[in-house]
C-alpha cells in the first residue's frame, strides 16, 4: 500500500521518474520511456534491452529497499556478516526504515477514521470502493485495445496451457488466489453476513459474488495483458511472458514500464492505475479492520468503536514498520507464505470438517431450508462433505511433500528464516486446539468426557436473533 501511494504521487511529475535513468545508474540502465526496441550509445553501437536493466526495474528495486543511489540494491539489502572460520551468515538489512513508514502510518490512520463508526460507514464507502476500480479498468482496457500488440497480450492471457492442469502447484496457486480474492477463511465474509437479515438469500449472494469475482479477474487480466502485449511489441519481444514479472514486479515494474511507453498522457494513465490499486487496497484493509473490530466488540461490548480502531491502528503501524525497511520485501514474502497462504489452506480444511462433519451437512441443510425455504441440492451436499475437503487435503499434502526452499529475487532464505516462518505457521495453527481446549474448559461437567460432549452441544441461545423466528426454529 505504501509503495502504491508513493507511485501514485510520483505519477504527477512532468516526467515519470521510472521512465528515465538516474545518473547513478549509468552503464547499467536503459530508459523505459524509449519507444524503440533498441537504444544506441553511438552510431556504431546499439545496445538491446536484454543487455541492460530497465529504469522501471531499477527504480522499483532501489526505492523498495530504500537505496536511492544504488545500482545493485539487492546485494546491499542482503548483507553478509562474518562468522566463525570462513563461513558467513547471510541476513537482511531491516535495522532502519524509509519514508514509506510515513505513508504506511497515513494509510492505517485512514482506515482508522473510516472504521471509527463501524460497519455502517464501510458499507456506505463500499459503493465507491467497489465501483471505481471497474471504471478505471474499463478506461485502461479501451486504451489497451488501441495499442499495437495488445491483441497478442490478450490472446496470451486467454490461451489455455492444458499441460499445466496436471500440475498440483497450479491448483495450489489457484486455491490460495481464490482465498484472497473472495476473502475466504479470513473472517471478512462471516463478519459482513452477520449483519444480514435472517431470511436473506445467501445462495443468491454466493452466486453473484463468485460470478462477479470471475468476471473481474477476466477484465483485469485482459486489461493488464493487453498493455503488456504492447510492451512486448515495442521492445521487440515475441513472447509476452518475457515481459511479465512475478509478485509485486507485475504491478510496479512491468505495468509502469508499459505505461511509460505511452505516447499520449502516460501520467494520466499512471495516476488512474495506481489510484485504482490504492482504492482496492483501502477496500481490503477496511474489510479486515472491520472484521477485527467486530471480534473485539463482540467479546468486549463496552469498548467503543474509536477505542478499538485506535488499538488496531497502533498495532498495524508497529507490525507494518518492518516491511518498509530495506529488507522489508523479503520479510513480507516470508510472512505471506507461512502466515497467510499456507495457514489459510489448513484453516479451510478445519472449517470444512467442523461444518460438514462435526455440525453435520444434514443440520446445515435443515438450517438453510429454514432460512431460504428450499433444501440445497445434491451438488452442494457432496461438495460440503466430500469433494472440497478431499481436494483441499490432497493439495495441502502435495504442497508439503514437494516443499521447496523459499526464494525471492534469487535469494535463498537462511535456516533461521525458515525457523521463524514455521513458528509463524505454528502460531496460527495452534489457535485451533488452544481455543478448542478453552471451550472445553469453560463447559460444565464433572468429568472431562462430559465436558467434551457438552462443548459440542449448541447453547440455548443458538438460532435466529429475532424471538419469534427463534421460537419457530426451536
Amino acid at each position: 500500500m505504501a509503495t502504491t501511494l508513493r507511485y501514485l504521487f510520483d505519477s504527477f511529475q512532468s516526467i515519470l521518474p521510472w521512465a528515465v535513468c538516474a545518473d547513478s545508474w549509468a552503464g547499467n540502465c536503459i530508459p523505459s520511456g524509449v519507444q524503440n526496441a533498441t537504444i544506441g550509445n553511438n552510431l556504431n553501437d546499439t545496445v538491446t534491452l536484454s543487455n541492460r536493466t530497465s529504469s522501471a526495474e531499477l527504480y522499483f528495486t532501489c526505492r523498495e529497499e530504500w537505496l536511492p543511489n544504488c545500482v545493485d540494491s539487492q546485494s546491499k539489502a542482503i548483507r553478509s556478516e562474518p562468522a566463525l572460520g570462513n563461513a558467513s551468515v547471510t541476513g537482511l538489512s531491516v535495522a532502519s526504515s524509509s519514508s514509506e513508514l510515513y505513508f504506511t502510518t497515513q494509510l492505517i490512520t485512514a482506515c482508522f477514521f473510516h472504521c471509527i463508526q463501524g460497519v455502517k460507514s464501510s458499507g456506505k464507502a463500499s459503493y465507491f470502493l467497489a465501483l471505481f476500480p471497474y471504471v478505471v479498468m474499463t478506461v485502461l482496457l479501451i486504451r489497451a485495445c488501441t495499442l499495437p500488440g495488445a491483441v497478442d497480450g490478450i490472446v496470451y492471457f486467454l490461451k489455455p496451457q492444458w499441460d499445466k492442469i496436471y500440475d498440483p502447484k497450479v491448483w495450489y496457486a489457484a486455491v490460495t488466489q481464490c482465498f484472497f480474492s473472495l476473502s475466504i477463511c479470513f473472517g471478512n465474509i462471516i463478519m459482513y453476513s452477520s449483519y444480514n437479515k435472517f431470511r436473506h438469500n445467501v445462495y443468491r449472494d454466493a452466486t453473484i459474488v463468485t460470478s462477479i469475482d470471475t468476471f473481474t479477474s477476466l477484465l483485469a487480466g485482459c486489461t493488464i495483458f493487453g498493455i503488456l502485449g504492447h510492451l512486448a511489441h515495442v521492445t521487440g519481444t515475441t513472447d509476452v511472458g518475457n515481459v511479465v514479472k512475478s509478485d509485486a514486479g507485475l504491478a510496479f515494474i512491468s505495468y509502469p514500464e508499459a505505461i511509460a511507453k505511452f505516447e499520449v498522457l502516460p501520467q494520466a494513465f499512471s495516476v488512474l492505475f495506481f489510484l485504482m490499486l490504492f482504492v482496492l487496497g483501502i477496500g481490503s484493509n477496511v474489510a479486515m479492520t472491520s472484521c477485527v473490530m467486530t471480534v473485539i466488540k463482540d467479546q468486549f461490548p463496552r469498548v467503543r468503536n474509536w477505542q478499538a480502531a485506535t488499538i488496531i491502528a497502533v498495532c498495524g503501524v508497529l507490525l507494518g514498520s518492518i516491511y518498509v525497511t530495506p529488507g522489508g520485501q523479503y520479510v513480507l514474502k516470508l510472512v505471506d507464505y507461512y502466515g497467510a497462504s499456507s495457514i489459510a489452506l489448513v484453516l479451510a480444511i478445519a472449517e470444512l470438517i467442523a461444518i460438514g462433519w462435526v455440525y453435520g451437512v444434514d443440520r446445515l441443510c435443515k438450517d438453510t431450508e429454514f432460512m431460504l425455504g428450499h433444501r440445497p441440492n445434491l451438488y452442494w451436499r457432496l461438495c460440503w462433505r466430500w469433494i472440497t475437503p478431499l481436494l483441499m487435503f490432497v493439495i495441502l499434502i502435495y504442497n508439503l511433500v514437494t516443499l521447496e526452499p523459499l526464494m525471492y529475487k534469487q535469494y535463498v532464505y537462511p535456516t533461521i528464516a525458515y525457523d521463524i516462518g514455521w513458528c509463524i505457521f505454528a502460531f496460527g495453527l495452534l489457535q485451533l486446539p488452544i481455543w478448542a481446549a478453552y471451550a472445553v474448559y469453560k463447559q460444565s461437567g464433572k468429568s472431562l468426557n462430559e465436558k467434551i460432549k457438552n462443548s459440542f452441544k449448541p447453547t440455548p441461545a443458538w438460532g435466529p436473533l429475532d424471538p419469534a423466528t427463534h421460537y419457530e426454529y426451536k
